[in-house]
């Protein structure tokens, strides 16, 4: 307790100032999410003060973040858009994931997985985050222009005829469920269709046209229909914002230029008294848990979004322990990796309950509180605890915050937060791969799938898809440097050190492999040509091991089969030097001692020279 009030001056300091940067991104990820600022404002408010609380790196302060809003944007949805376009009957659904993806992260602190998260591949990650800045970047082009597809009357009437179809298709679907047979009680079926309203097709509608302009490839659609209903004065505004996000940060750093571009442009707009369209109105008071979470709770309802979950707490993980090791970098101190994940898990789990979205370890404000003197725990907690002041404050003031100004600090963030790295070195990575007749990068295959699949796709899919493709070129480039390591020489192309005394009468009769690193499945397939390989002379063969550390299940079927082949050819089998590891194995499904009987397992080479001048005779 003494540490966490050593530095109280600076970590106030460096709280307010990054609870001032986190103000305007924390609004415009809520809103961005689709659960409006709020959502944003009551995750940053929470993520913030118990991940600081609760964490493991002194400085980081913590909130909603592009990726892990990227995710949310997806999962809220998919969620929506399953429950007749009411985003009030979806939050406890969507809440509930969230808070699901808390809890695992809490999990994966508590099992100690924290270490590991550094394993994955630079590709993927370089690929997901390109992919978040696009998808951020591309969704934001319409409200940016003013367009919002529901409210266009003419696009909205085209989706009247499949909207009149949800409905009837509902309809049968709820008298199937109360066991009506449509065929024989047809007159109940258009009894409630007679009760459908003009108004009930209006609303499915334009959940439908919504629905249809969402995401990349839904902008893209419709993006030629909003060209031609710009709203000059929302491109104005959005404009106008990104201009002073850019511009404001060649005059000074010291203050958010996202910040000035929110209260400059917003102020100019409300002043004028021009005719904006608003954010959605941020509710007053204190946050209010939402209880359904636990009283509504289905576990069909939540099987789909499982791996949605597990996505949110890897990235949340993924994205928390980045900033860690940045914040060490610049604090000259160590983070607790298991801690932080622990910390961020329960952040995020108190954010869910409290209806805020999903979020991580956030680089930019944790930089700006080390910078501003921030350097305990309490730095975070009081960036929380300002956020929900500006709350019970200037809820109302905020709420008259034009959209197209989120719009706008939400572009510079999409630009901002692609991996120009990544992409700056794809000419001058090494074209280790060959497509047809083209030389490519493995790395650059990887990361380009994982930019277009998240993109156009399913993040959740696309990262999975991509840690696949890496661990397969991964295993395949080892297994084709260990199988050219393990190449199958006779004694006299290749002999080691303790093989110069083998007698010159025998060498006829005997024939050495020598294995040398593991026995896997990369390199099995010249181990079973090893039959193929034997002088038609040998009737005994030495297999020395010592150099074999490893052999997994592929290569343990691959010597079993070897070996039954050599048995057939009446070739009597020596293993020198079986380490425990392959020993094990081959013990398990009996290779020794049926196939290798233990006097016949030595454990050096001279002990098995002397067996073989005493049993094997010159023939030749």
């Amino acid at each position: 307790m003494k540490k966490l009030f050593s530095n109280i001056k600076g970590d106030a300091f460096g709280g307010i100032t990054a609870g001032i940067v986190a103000l305007p991104l924390a609004l415009a990820f809520g809103v961005s999410s689709g659960l409006g600022p709020s959502a944003g404002l009551y995750g940053a408010i929470f993520i913030s003060f118990f991940a600081a609380l609760f964490g493991g790196t002194n400085t980081q302060i913590s909130g909603p973040t592009a990726p892990m809003t990227a995710v949310s944007m997806v999962v809220i949805a998919g969620i929506v858009a399953a429950n007749d376009g009411s985003v009030e009957k979806a939050l406890p659904a969507i809440l509930t994931v969230f808070l699901l993806a808390g809890i695992m992260q809490i999990g994966l602190g508590a099992l100690g997985f924290g270490k590991y998260i550094k394993y994955i591949p630079y590709p993927v990650v370089s690929g997901f985050m390109t992919a978040i800045g696009v998808i951020i970047l591309v969704t934001q082009i319409l409200p940016s222009v003013g367009y919002y597809p529901k409210e266009d009357v003419e696009l909205v009437n085209q989706y009247k005829p499949q909207a009149e179809e949800i409905i009837l298709e509902n309809i049968l679907k709820e008298e199937a469920g109360e066991g009506i047979l449509v065929l024989e009680d047809f007159e109940e079926t258009i009894k409630r269709a007679g009760s459908m309203t003009e108004e009930d097709i209006a609303k499915e509608s334009k959940t439908l046209a919504k629905s249809a302009s969402s995401g990349v490839l839904g902008t893209i659609k419709i993006l030629p229909r909003a060209l031609k209903n710009i709203n000059w004065l929302e491109l104005a505004l959005a404009l106008a914002t990104i201009f002073i996000v850019y511009g404001f940060k060649r005059i000074t750093t010291k203050i958010p230029s996202a910040l000035v571009a929110l209260v400059v442009v917003s102020g100019i707009a409300y002043g004028f008294g021009i005719d904006y369209r608003p954010i959605e109105e941020i509710p007053t008071g204190l946050p209010v848990p939402n209880l359904e979470i636990f009283t509504g709770f289905s576990l069909a309802s939540l099987t789909p979004y499982i791996f949605t979950a597990i996505t949110l707490a890897l990235l949340g993980a993924i994205d928390s322990l980045l900033t860690s090791v940045v914040a060490d970098n610049m604090t000259k101190t160590k983070h607790e990796p298991n801690k932080e994940l622990v910390g961020q898990g329960i952040g995020n789990s108190i954010g869910a309950i409290f209806g805020g979205i999903p979020g991580a370890g956030a680089t930019i404000r944790t930089v700006v509180n080390i910078n501003a003197g921030g350097k305990t725990k309490l730095s975070g907690m009081i960036a929380g605890v300002l956020l929900l002041v500006i709350l019970l404050a200037l809820g109302p003031v905020a709420s008259k915050i034009p959209a197209a100004v989120l719009a706008g600090i939400l572009i510079t963030v999409g630009i901002g937060v692609m991996d120009y790295k990544g992409l700056k070195a794809i000419p001058a990575l090494p074209k280790d791969v060959k497509i047809g007749p083209l030389k490519v990068s493995s790395e650059v295959i990887v990361m380009l799938v994982v930019l277009v699949l998240s993109t156009v796709w399913n993040l959740v899919y696309a990262v999975g898809i991509g840690l696949v493709i890496a661990s397969l070129m991964f295993m395949k480039k080892i297994g084709d440097l260990t199988a050219k390591r393990s190449a199958i020489k006779t004694l006299k192309e290749e002999a080691w050190a303790d093989e110069s005394g083998f007698p010159e009468r025998l060498k006829e009769e005997v024939f050495i492999k020598h294995i040398k690193g593991p026995l896997f499945f990369g390199s099995t397939s010249e181990f079973q040509a090893l039959s193929k390989q034997i002088p038609s002379t040998a009737r005994t063969v030495v297999i020395r091991l010592g150099r074999m550390q490893y052999m997994d299940q592929s290569g343990l079927y691959a010597m079993e089969d070897v070996l039954v082949d050599l048995r057939k050819q009446n070739i009597n089998v020596l293993m020198v030097n079986l380490l425990k590891q392959p020993r094990y194995m081959m013990e398990r499904i009996d290779i020794i001692p049926n196939l290798i009987p233990k006097e016949h397992i030595f454990k050096d080479f001279d002990t098995c020279l002397k067996w073989i001048k005493e049993n094997v005779k010159d023939k030749y």
